[in-house]
């Protein structure tokens, strides 16, 4: 399973699900059921102990309402590109 420190983009990626989490109003539990990954899985991913795969995380993502170019693209986000 990948690390934090091995996944750039993907810092904050457990806080920002936390954070999202309780904008909508949601559970764990409930969040845990629709992206079809267990409870214990998805407080790993919120305490930053796992990276989630691709698959689970674009769930996230697009449950959460979470912007994907943040953990994609995190040289766009942070400025360091000329392409922005």
């Amino acid at each position: 399973m990948a690390e934090v420190k091995d996944c750039p983009g993907f810092e904050t990626f457990g806080e920002d699900v936390r954070t999202s989490l309780e904008a909508l109003g949601m559970g764990r539990k409930e969040l845990a059921e629709e992206a079809d990954i267990s409870y214990r899985y998805l407080a790993s991913i919120e305490l930053g102990e796992a990276i989630p795969s691709i698959s689970v995380a674009m769930r996230l993502i697009r449950i959460c309402r979470l912007p994907a170019e943040r953990y994609f693209t995190p040289d766009l986000v942070q400025g360091e590109s000329a392409q922005r």
